[in-house]
């Protein structure tokens, strides 16, 4: 991790937070923010400097939602904001719901509108939904989004507000970062334009405990990759702001990918079927 930092700072990054999480070898590093398309090249830059450190000291860095059953996943979540044409940060309203403003309540509306097309891209490998469902870790919960709900700072929410911003905590790091953040301000921006008001708002509840008694709870994400391979096939908005081919091009990929997989036998259903009568 020392050389890690090392290196990151040697090529710009603003370090500002190191923490180890829950799982063996699972850390989260935070670096200053900046415009959408410069945080997506800093996130490529981070993850090719993050493997190649790695490899020096004879380890993997890994960008698997879900390496190990008994562990917690790794998200990529995106901290959002908005600002006009002066600088101006325009999602924040101390005194608005969850506050938020206007423009901010609209744009968490689009991205709930259109989440389930969104894990296609945001959460795109079969590996990607063993990490967006209910599971214990050390701390009691993963905190893995599994409901399409807008929190006041719930991390029990696939979209928390907190000071100001949007946290969506969709994404995982086997994502294309490119195709994820422009999926995700397309949808927002709809939100913005349509002026939707967003379906789920929860502010003090955790939604893991009311799953756990059988309380009411928000829609859920999509289940599998194919179901949010669907979602996208279904969804005009997205194909419209991304690009038809593009989408079709994505679609017939993960779709193969999903095929393969499908087409393999896992230890699991081995040793849980093959000797039985």
């Amino acid at each position: 991790l020392d050389d890690m930092r090392r290196h990151l700072s040697a090529l710009g990054f603003t370090l500002q937070q190191t923490d180890h999480e829950d799982a063996s070898g699972q850390y989260e590093i935070n670096y200053r923010h900046d415009e959408a398309l410069a945080a997506a090249d800093r996130y490529q830059l981070f993850k090719l400097t993050a493997q190649a450190v790695a490899a020096q000291h004879g380890l993997v860095f890994s960008c698997m939602p879900k390496p190990l059953a008994g562990s917690p996943g790794s998200g990529l979540h995106f901290h959002l904001s908005l600002t006009d044409s002066d600088g101006r940060a325009v999602m924040a309203a101390p005194d608005g719901p969850l506050g938020l403003s206007p423009p901010g309540l609209r744009f968490a509306a689009g991205l709930l509108h259109h989440a389930d097309a969104l894990a296609a891209f945001c959460a795109p490998t079969v590996n990607s939904y063993k990490r967006l469902a209910v599971s214990e870790s050390a701390s009691g919960t993963t905190w893995s989004p599994v409901w399409k709900a807008l929190g006041d700072n719930n991390r029990t929410c696939l979209l928390r507000s907190v000071a100001g911003r949007l946290e969506w905590r969709l994404p995982d790091p086997a994502c294309n970062i490119y195709l994820a953040l422009a999926a995700t301000l397309a949808a927002g921006l709809h939100g913005i334009d349509d002026a939707a008001v967003p379906d789920a708002v929860v502010r003090e509840d955790d939604l893991y405990e009311c799953h756990a008694v059988g309380g009411a709870l928000p829609a859920r994400l999509p289940r599998d990759l194919c179901a949010a391979l669907d979602a996208l096939a279904q969804d005009a908005v997205l194909a419209g702001a991304l690009d038809p081919a593009v989408c079709s091009q994505f679609l017939a990929i993960k779709r193969g990918e999903w095929a393969q997989w499908h087409g393999h036998v896992s230890d699991w259903e081995l040793q849980r079927y093959a000797a039985a009568g």
